[in-house]
């Protein structure tokens, strides 16, 4: 794969603040023809660079709770948990992790009840080891799957 340049940087820079911006303008506010910009985004979208694009939604429902279950598990790999986990429309993402810890499992559930409910289900799996919950009071930074390092 061919090194970025300050062009392509400059492209993703703007297109991970704002994804629907007109091809006309993003090719003014970097200094090229619009087929030029074009053709650049075609390549990254190709390189696997831009790997597509999303509608960032927000809560719809403000009653909604997040929280995090923090998984230790008996052995890895088990796919047997993950398997179970991905069955729980709740789950929405799960990430597999180094150090004491083996899984992070974010969810959103409508109330206290229905996560200890959840909780208590994974807790329950015949290859987990412990479970630790964390409710998340408030996300600060939320970059979400729109972020690119430069």
């Amino acid at each position: 794969m061919k090194e970025l340049d300050d062009k392509d940087r400059a492209i993703l820079s703007i297109l991970s603040r704002d994804a629907k911006i007109p091809i006309k303008t993003l090719a003014g506010e970097i200094g090229l023809s619009r087929s030029a910009t074009s053709e650049r985004i075609l390549f990254l979208e190709k390189s696997g660079v831009i790997r597509g694009y999303r509608a960032d939604i927000g809560q719809l429902n403000e009653g909604l709770i997040c929280a995090f279950l923090l998984i230790s598990l008996v052995r890895t790999p088990s796919l047997g948990v993950l398997d179970r986990l991905a069955a729980y429309p709740e789950v929405r993402r799960v990430s597999s992790v180094s150090g004491q810890l083996d899984l992070i499992v974010e969810i959103e559930v409508p109330s206290i009840n229905h996560l200890n409910i959840i909780r208590d289900r994974v807790a329950t799996m015949d290859q987990v080891d412990d479970v630790t919950t964390s409710i998340i009071l408030r996300r600060d930074i939320d970059r979400g799957d729109a972020s690119l390092a430069l």
